[in-house]
């Protein structure tokens, strides 16, 4: 099948992905995009599994601020002073920071939510599904599933990105972990709100 340009790059505008990573996406997908975006997302975390043991000291620091009334700052981290000046490096640092400002974040990663704040939520949920009157290993699955949801909305890594909630902040950091070829790692963020 013959892969055109408009495709790749709308693939890459989807994705934030690599030009040749798209293209060979498409091809491997016969040109199918949720195939292409499923095989992206794979390398990428692939790619960001190998480099996840590497040190990521570099990088920026980013603000965003909206209408004087919200405002974010994000240090977002690469391996290299050199990654760390990429204009594709900042142009990531920059989406996270407005998508931090929007989506409100309280964590970075699940495994930074305190252990006494899950199982209260454990618990609250637990009670509603008492009334479900379902066997134990299916309440485990529905428990397990709205435990994933809550850390969707409360961890900056597992949210769907405001500008395609069809990949999650962490889906678009491995990609352009993939496409840089640095490991990527958000190291902190705050968020303001005025009055709060």
């Amino acid at each position: 099948m013959e892969i055109n340009t408009n495709d790749i790059s709308k693939l890459r505008e989807q994705t934030g992905a690599g030009m040749m990573d798209c293209k060979k996406a498409l091809e491997n997908s016969s040109g199918d995009f949720t195939k292409a975006i499923d095989y992206l997302r794979k390398k990428g975390a692939a790619t960001a599994a190998k480099r996840s043991e590497r040190d990521a000291k570099e990088g920026v620091i980013v603000s965003y601020i909206h209408n004087g009334r919200i405002g974010a700052i994000l240090e977002l981290n690469s391996e290299t002073d050199f990654v760390a000046i990429n204009k594709d490096f900042i142009a990531l640092a920059n989406d996270i920071v407005m998508h931090i400002a929007a989506a409100s974040p309280e964590y970075v990663n699940p495994e930074d939510v305190p252990l006494e704040i899950i199982e209260k939520e454990k618990e609250i949920e637990l009670a509603k599904l008492e009334e479900a009157n379902k066997p134990k290993e299916i309440l485990e699955k529905i428990l397990t599933g709205k435990m994933e949801k809550y850390f969707s909305e409360i961890c900056l890594m597992k949210q769907p990105y405001i500008k395609n909630p069809d990949i999650t902040i962490e889906d678009l950091i491995n990609g352009k972990t993939a496409a840089i070829g640095e490991k990527i790692a958000v190291r902190r963020f705050v968020r303001f709100e005025l009055g709060k």
